[in-house]
């Protein structure tokens, strides 16, 4: 099954952050296809400051690095609004050495459709 993410929460939030990282970690080790679209705050999460810092509560508190890594090596798709990137100063140096997309708001429909088209064949099979 395709699983979407769409994450809008950033370092301000890291709880949440940490959710969404999880589940997408959680789903490729189940064997899932997962793409991640961080919008908003959350495009600051692929700074390296923020990367290394723990974030979430709990047994799942890792640093974030672990869990981006799991997921790009599992095959998980990482795109970031480029929208929200360029209001927020990500720059190609934050960009450089990692699996990720810019993308624009139709390319998270895109994503979307898929993950629905996916889930209607798995309804009819």
């Amino acid at each position: 099954m395709k699983l979407l993410i769409h994450l809008t929460h950033g370092p301000e939030a890291p709880t949440q952050a940490d959710r969404a990282f999880l589940i997408a970690r959680t789903a490729i080790r189940d064997g899932h296809a997962v793409a991640m679209f961080l919008a908003g705050s959350a495009v600051q999460l692929v700074k390296d400051e923020h990367l290394d810092s723990v974030l979430g509560v709990g047994e799942t508190a890792i640093p974030l690095r672990n869990s981006w890594n799991e997921i790009v090596e599992g095959g998980g798709r990482i795109v970031l609004s480029k929208v929200s990137c360029g209001a927020r100063g990500i720059t190609e140096k934050d960009l450089e050495g990692k699996k990720v997309e810019l993308g624009s708001p139709s390319v998270l429909v895109a994503l979307t459709a898929e993950c629905e088209i996916d889930r209607e064949t798995c309804e009819r099979d």
